[in-house]
């Protein structure tokens, strides 16, 4: 009897679907399965064997053939070992076809029949939804995360004994029903800008990155707080959008770093890797390439300390996810893309000793030695960084004041009050702040008058910018104009966004 099984693949962050079929025929044993499979795949057939054996079901000693198709479609990860299990049950008249019709199956056996957890489930209940199957059948363990997705019945599976009784009507499994909270509260910040000394003109710089998406550079010495300011924005972020949560849940999933409690991320990520890191764990890549830090960073923040210490290689590859917002992958099976919607926040010292132009102490490093150091980093990476602040060290007077400075949560209002406006503004288009404005909402949104030209034509000509600097310029001022709920830029509004770049570019 032949038996077909919807299942799912995983490319990128999109699901394709799978059919699995099976076929059972006279001969002696043996199980074969084709379609591209990979050593996982290939695997299965000892798991689905022991599986089927210790569910107290009858599998057959006869020859079983295994079609993964498309077969041009590389099939990776053990997610089919519950659909090819499904598929012998059917095929053995151990289970009624049709109530395996119009549903899809998804997730990894254990040798006791019982299901272990499986990565990328929120991609494949959504291709579900896409192909209108009506119900999904995933391990009991995902079924919070697949029921995210609306007019979908998840049905949990805790084991194959239990599946098969569902199967054969004796036994239904009910539906997995949605019971994450999905309210307002915040998480506990491990730094509030009420905690940091001084430094009340980085606050505002990361106050207007945060409510623009902008992406900043802080450069000072050893011990003047950039680290501690960097860690303080998560604090002062604006909460996501459901959509934006459900992106970044999928990246989270395809990653196999979504936490066991936590089925949707709701608060935007946080990502801090060291300059050690390898080119693959920042960009992403693989034999079968899986999402870097860029991506995990995707809608949140990516902090890189110590910018001039990372490879060179890693960071003039974050040029293009810097202006595309996606990173691309390439290998011999295949080209993948993933998001890569981040805000970049990075962090140096003027110098390797880190007191170059410092006041107080004297500098041992040599011209050439500073020179060849800040050359590190390109000139074209440095174009793409809207906001350039120096963070100097800190006075005595103010570390030992007593008086607190403005908490995270009334900056959060003000940022939050200004991506509001932005999202009125890009309503009906994919753009959810004025960082990911092109040239042409650019030419929409930021109109200036004679003064704010004559002002900007003054800047380009005295700082030598390029036309992304122009353009950057114009965005910043947007987001400051948002910031104090102008509906068109002012002079003032360039002129503070004027000052943020360099003094003398790279």
């Amino acid at each position: 009897m032949l038996a077909k099984i919807t299942s799912c693949a995983l490319i990128g962050l999109e699901g394709a679907p799978v059919e699995v079929e099976v076929d059972i025929s006279r001969g002696l044993y043996s199980m074969t399965i084709v379609g591209l499979p990979d050593a996982a795949v290939q695997e299965s057939r000892e798991r689905v064997r022991a599986a089927i054996r210790h569910s107290g079901l009858r599998f057959p000693d006869n020859r079983i053939t295994v079609n993964l198709a498309p077969a041009d479609l590389r099939k990776v990860g053990p997610a089919y070992d519950l659909p090819i299990a499904v598929g012998i049950l059917v095929a053995s008249e151990q289970a009624w076809p049709e109530r395996a019709e119009d549903a899809m199956f998804v997730g990894e056996l254990s040798l006791d029949g019982s299901l272990r957890h499986t990565q990328g489930m929120l991609p494949m209940a959504s291709l579900a939804r896409d192909l209108e199957i009506s119900t999904a059948f995933v391990p009991a363990e995902d079924a919070p995360e697949a029921a995210l997705i609306p007019d979908l019945d998840v049905i949990p599976v805790a084991n194959l004994s239990d599946l098969a009784a569902h199967l054969q009507g004796l036994r239904e499994i009910p539906a997995h029903a949605p019971d994450y909270d999905a309210g307002d509260d915040l998480p506990e910040y491990a730094v509030d800008f009420r905690e940091v000394r001084g430094q009340e003109h980085v606050k505002r710089a990361l106050e207007v990155a945060a409510a623009g998406g902008h992406n900043l550079l802080m450069n000072g010495p050893p011990g003047a707080g950039k680290t501690l300011l960097a860690r303080s924005v998560p604090s002062i972020l604006p909460t996501m959008t459901v959509d934006e949560s459900l992106e970044v849940t999928k990246v989270y999933s395809i990653a196999g770093t979504l936490p066991d409690d936590v089925p949707l991320v709701r608060h935007r990520p946080f990502r801090a890797p060291h300059h050690t890191i390898s080119h693959a764990g920042l960009v992403g890549g693989g034999a079968w390439p899986r999402p870097g830090e860029i991506s995990l960073a995707h809608r949140g923040v990516l902090f890189l300390d110590e910018l001039p210490e990372f490879s060179s290689k890693s960071l003039e590859t974050l040029r293009q996810p810097l202006e595309d917002k996606i990173v691309t992958i390439s290998r011999a099976q295949g080209t993948l893309t993933f998001p890569a919607n981040f805000m970049l926040i990075a962090a140096k010292n003027p110098c390797p000793c880190g007191f170059y132009s410092d006041p107080v102490r004297e500098c041992t490093c040599t011209m050439a030695t500073i020179t060849r150091y800040q050359k590190r980093i390109s000139g074209p990476l440095l174009d793409r960084i809207d906001i350039h602040i120096e963070v100097p060290r800190v006075e005595y007077d103010k570390l030992t004041s007593k008086r607190e400075g403005e908490p995270s949560a009334h900056i959060r209002e003000r940022v939050q009050a200004a991506r509001e406006r932005q999202r009125a503004r890009f309503d009906g288009t994919d753009l959810s702040c004025n960082a990911d404005m092109g040239p042409a909402e650019v030419r929409k949104h930021c109109g200036l008058d004679d003064a704010g030209r004559s002002l900007v034509r003054s800047a380009m000509q005295q700082l030598q910018m390029s036309a992304r600097a122009f353009h950057r310029i114009l965005k910043l001022a947007r987001t400051i104009a948002d910031l104090e709920g102008a509906g068109d830029i002012q002079t003032q509004h360039l002129a503070e966004a004027i000052q943020y770049r360099p003094r003398r570019e790279v």
